[in-house]
C-alpha cells in the first residue's frame, strides 16, 4: 500500500505542471502569432497584392532560399526582384489570399509558418499551394529568411 501512495505522489508531483496550464496557446506564442501573422499580411496583402517593391526588399532578407515544387531552388535575391516585377507589369493583377496558418517558435531566433494558401488571377482562383516560411526575429521586425512552396493545384472549376 505504501508503494502505491509513493507512485501516486510521484505522479501527482510531476505531472503538476500539466494541471496548471490553462491554455495551449501560452502568451508568448499568442504574440508571436499575431506578429507572424502581421508580417504575413504586410508580404502578400501589402507588398505582393498591390506591387509594392520597397516593402516587398525590406521584408524579404538578401540571403532568402525559395525552394518551389515547380521551379526548384532559387537563392539569388535579384530573380526574385525581377519575378515580382515581371508580374506586376502584367496586364492583369496576381493575387495571393491566406486559406490556413500555423506558427510555431524557433527558439531565439524566430518562427516557422505553414499553411495553405491561394492565387487568383484578375480575380479568379487559379491555384492552390502550401507553404512555409522561415521567419527570423532581427533588432526592429522580421524578415522573411527561407521560403517554401508545394503541392500546387490549379483549380479548373471556378
Amino acid at each position: 500500500m505504501r508503494e502505491i501512495l509513493s507512485i501516486l505522489a510521484l505522479v501527482l508531483i510531476f505531472s503538476a505542471d500539466c494541471w496548471g496550464q490553462e491554455s495551449n496557446n501560452p502568451p508568448d506564442m499568442n504574440f508571436l502569432q499575431t506578429e507572424i501573422m502581421k508580417m504575413d499580411s504586410l508580404l502578400f496583402d501589402v507588398a505582393f497584392n498591390t506591387c509594392d517593391l520597397p516593402l516587398f526588399k525590406q521584408i524579404v532578407s538578401k540571403d532568402l532560399e525559395f525552394y518551389d515544387d515547380r521551379s526548384g531552388l532559387n537563392t539569388s535575391i535579384d530573380k526574385e526582384i525581377m519575378a515580382f516585377k515581371d508580374r506586376c507589369s502584367k496586364p492583369f493583377t496576381v493575387t495571393r489570399q491566406l486559406i490556413s496558418s500555423e506558427v510555431h517558435k524557433l527558439g531565439n531566433y524566430g518562427a516557422l509558418q505553414t499553411g495553405k494558401h491561394a492565387f487568383y488571377v484578375a480575380g479568379k482562383k487559379v491555384e492552390e499551394a502550401k507553404f512555409s516560411t522561415i521567419w527570423q526575429k532581427t533588432e526592429n521586425s522580421w524578415i522573411m529568411k527561407r521560403a517554401i512552396s508545394y503541392d500546387h493545384k490549379g483549380i479548373t472549376n471556378q
